[in-house]
């Protein structure tokens, strides 16, 4: 099942090193354009902005 998500579960769950929960529920997650950048245009990295960039599954 595909879903789309905003920011908040994935900060939430890769600050406490649990985001693989979304890939136990949901075979891929997909984000809008806007998410993506809140994630990955911020000069300090958070919990998150690694792991939209390189999981295949988000």
């Amino acid at each position: 099942m595909t879903v789309v998500s905003n920011t908040s579960p994935i900060t939430n769950l890769a600050a406490i090193r649990q985001l693989d929960l979304l890939q136990q529920l949901y075979t891929q997650i997909v984000i809008p354009e806007a998410v993506y950048n809140e994630l990955t245009g911020v000069e300090t990295p958070v919990p998150g902005t690694r792991e939209v960039q390189d999981l295949d599954w988000i």
